[in-house]
């Protein structure tokens, strides 16, 4: 009988083009990877823009509204891993865009999902967000288990990282190493100036309701708000409780401010350090606070009314960042569940004399709302416009307008 022949031996190069089969589960080639500062590297699929980006990495937990949150102005320099696995459901549209200043129209720089974006599912979809990422430059990656990147966040705080994606999967890990370690981080960095609007800006538009979608009105009042990071749901917030809003650059003047003979005065939010973009807007807010006219803050608006007011603010450790967080309004003594989004806090102990705290936090006791004595001033660390919700504290923008009708 004839000798059985050997079997062909796969070529070196043969054996390299095949990924390693693990049953029916098949190891792709990593395409994205995040480069922590201490070296960490997590690998997994990308999507949407390529390229790489240096930001802190925090976590969401909301289980609505990306869209809201990839374009919210307070995550500028933020890389946002969300908790939520069904990322891309609901597509995107340009209803539900955060920013005002559409030059500044993508906030985060990246994105981590678990699940490989999900196909759009719903009537208002216009664009598939692997679409709309790539347009804004916006990383994504996919194939994480995000709730023990959450873990890593919760016990070490929230790191600085490289995200990067490259279709051919070519790292140079040491050198993105090196650029998250030399990355100074949010601490001390002003981007308020980044993300505001450069000039004025008018605002008539409403809440979104379902029969007639975003109408516009004209109210009682003229409110001023001065955009550090603004949000579009507050300036309809604040439309529906019966403003007229026009909006001004985060460097404005107190005295043109005034000069507008405004009924009320509104600090928005926004990102970065409050002490960096304070150092031109905390004089201003003490002469607004001043003049006697009501004053109301929000987020970062909050934080540097705090400081004009002789308290402190302070870096978090994971900050908040979520739409499930309960909040306890001591002037009520209800309990409501928020929507957050902020990683410095205010020092409730160096609150001075005359500033009560109105608001703080159930799940670790951070304050989250002041208020001065004597005057029509105050403000709330958590967003109270949240969108797409909850809205247990869209009366806030009804106190606000108490205090307008007081003061006429």
């Amino acid at each position: 009988m004839p000798a059985k022949k050997a079997p062909k031996k796969a070529s070196p190069k043969t054996r390299a083009a095949k990924a390693p089969v693990f049953g029916d589960w098949e190891q792709k080639k990593p395409t994205a990877i995040l480069v922590l500062a201490d070296g960490t590297v997590i690998e997994g699929q990308g999507f949407g823009a390529e390229g790489e980006a240096v930001a802190e990495v925090c976590f969401n937990t909301a289980m609505t509204g990306y869209q809201e949150i990839l374009t919210d102005p307070s995550y500028a320099d933020q890389i946002v891993a969300f908790t939520f696995p069904h990322i891309g459901n609901v597509g995107t549209n340009d209803d539900d865009m955060e920013t005002i200043n559409m030059a500044a129209s993508a906030a985060v720089k990246g994105l981590i999902v678990k699940a490989p974006l999900t196909e759009p599912a719903n009537y208002r979809n216009a664009k598939h967000l692997d679409k709309w990422l790539k347009a804004r430059g916006i990383i994504g990656l996919s194939g994480v288990d995000t709730r023990a990147l959450t873990v890593l966040i919760r016990e070490k705080g929230m790191p600085n990282g490289v995200i990067a994606h490259s279709s051919k999967g070519k790292f140079d890990v040491k050198k993105l190493t090196a650029k998250a370690k030399a990355w100074s981080g949010l601490v001390g960095l002003d981007l308020a100036r980044d993300v505001s609007l450069t000039q004025r800006m008018d605002w008539d538009e409403q809440l979104w309701t379902w029969e007639n979608g975003y109408e516009h009105a004209k109210g009682k009042f003229n409110v001023v708000a001065v955009d550090y990071g603004l949000k579009r749901n507050i300036l309809r917030c604040l439309v529906s409780a019966g403003c007229n809003v026009t909006v001004v650059p985060a460097n404005s003047k107190a005295d043109d401010i005034l000069a507008m003979k405004p009924d009320g005065v509104f600090l928005s939010n926004g990102p970065g350090d409050p002490e960096a973009t304070g150092v031109y807007a905390v004089p201003e807010i003490k002469k607004l606070v001043d003049s006697g006219k009501p004053v109301f803050g929000i987020c970062l608006g909050h934080q540097m009314l705090a400081l004009a007011l002789g308290g402190k603010t302070m870096k978090m450790h994971q900050g908040h960042h979520g739409a499930n967080h309960p909040v306890k309004d001591f002037t009520t003594n209800k309990v409501e569940i928020v929507s957050m989004n902020h990683g410095f806090a205010v020092d409730r102990d160096s609150l001075p004399k005359g500033v009560v705290e109105t608001h703080v936090s159930l799940f670790d006791g951070s304050n989250c709302g002041i208020a001065l004595e004597g005057k029509p001033v105050f403000s709330v660390q958590h967003h109270p416009e949240a969108s797409p919700g909850p809205q247990d504290s869209h009366y806030l923008f009804k106190r606000f307008v108490g205090l307008m009708e007081k003061a006429a």
